[in-house]
């Protein structure tokens, strides 16, 4: 049986606030309406949920700002992680989220590693883009390298340099 309910905050892959949705009557009873996600449709929680909604609605747009400025100081960081390797330049183990995680709190930054995306762990030496979900909708890359343990690290300018514009190249020929 199907139980309709108002959502109080954004649900991932459900609705955003104020919508009204049919969720399965067990997961309203024991997951939404427990952690006030949801209430039952009645013309009262409608007007509540509206007057939530506005003040939420301020409260996101701050969160919003901080979040993309956030965002853009994790788009300039880069982490050094180094691993130990064989004699193939094969990682031995490979770079998890909590890895990520405790290369950036030595940079003082403070990361939950659930946010980190890393579909699988990384066990390549390189670089490595990896996205880090500030807020539901502002996400950042991060600069991963991973090193041999015991190398001096280059610098990542070197190691990455311009890629020149097609016609410069032309032009030169």
């Amino acid at each position: 049986m199907a139980l309709q309910v108002i959502l109080r905050e954004p649900v991932d892959n459900l609705g955003e606030r104020g919508d009204i949705v049919k969720v399965a009557n067990g997961y309203a009873r024991n997951y939404l309406l427990p952690r006030k996600l949801a209430l039952s449709v009645t013309d009262t929680n409608r007007r509540q949920v509206a007057r939530e909604r506005v003040v939420a609605d301020v409260r996101d747009a701050e969160d919003k700002q901080v979040a993309q400025a956030f965002a853009e100081r994790l788009n300039k960081v880069v982490c050094v992680i180094a691993r130990r390797v064989g004699d193939t330049d094969t990682l031995y183990g490979s770079v998890t989220s909590s890895d990520v995680e405790e290369s950036l709190a030595a940079q003082s930054i403070t990361v939950d590693r659930r946010k980190i995306q890393l579909d699988e762990p990384l066990k390549k030496l390189g670089a490595h883009q990896v996205s880090i979900k500030v807020l539901r909708d502002v996400t950042a890359t991060v600069i991963v390298r991973i090193v041999k343990e015991g190398v001096e690290v280059e610098p990542l300018d070197e190691v990455y340099a311009p890629i020149p514009d097609i016609d410069d190249v032309a032009s030169q020929e």
